[in-house]
């Protein structure tokens, strides 16, 4: 059984994105090259996290360390399309859930317009040493957050005030989870990974 992680940056206050989806209020103010300090994280850590477009920029050819499978809400990869991209993740298999978006919007990217569950249990169950992982938005990130093993926090030190929070329409069911690493930055932000506690699981 392979693990779902949902990457994911978020104010203090615990939004992800204003009320009309914007993000640029996450602001790192780092220092560290020309990717900032957390996209060296990225490019030393999560490789693959690094859309293929910027990777190719950076003349950056290293092989996906954790994961090989990228899972997109239509709000998250709508931003990679405004750019003129279609395939933002190539180096990796490429799902997006839309009712909406055609099917043949690129041969790398499968639209899953069907139960998003399903579709994520059946990657889970697969085979193979790398994992799934999940960037973007909290309405689908709300729906598959039984399906969600780990969460990879990246917290600015910003306060929105009000905002879309990180589970949107998810249901009142606490589940707990275990702190397992952190990164912090020099500009203030940090990097913090969690996964659900299996403590009393049957």
């Amino acid at each position: 059984m392979r693990n779902l992680t949902y990457f994911v940056a978020v104010s203090l206050d615990g939004y992800v994105c204003a009320p009309d989806g914007s993000f640029d209020f996450l602001t790192p103010g780092e220092d560290g090259g020309e990717l900032g300090e957390t996209g060296e994280f990225h490019a030393n850590e999560y490789p693959e996290l690094l859309p293929s477009h910027v990777r190719a920029h950076l003349g950056l050819d290293t092989p996906n360390r954790h994961y090989d499978t990228m899972l997109q809400g239509r709000g998250s990869y709508q931003v990679a399309l405004d750019l003129g991209v279609t395939s933002p993740y190539a180096h990796m298999r490429e799902y997006v859930f839309s009712r909406t978006l055609p099917a043949d919007t690129d041969p790398n990217v499968t639209v899953v317009a069907t139960d998003p569950l399903e579709t994520v249990r059946e990657l889970k169950g697969e085979d193979g040493p790398l994992g799934v992982c999940m960037v973007g938005g909290p309405a689908i990130a709300g729906y598959l957050l039984p399906e969600i093993d780990e969460l990879m926090i990246k917290r600015y030190p910003v306060v929105a005030g009000s905002g879309r929070t990180f589970f949107e329409g998810a249901e009142f069911d606490p589940a707990a989870f275990e702190r397992v690493e952190g990164t912090v930055f020099g500009g203030g932000a940090d990097y913090t990974l969690f996964r659900r506690s299996t403590a009393g699981a049957t």
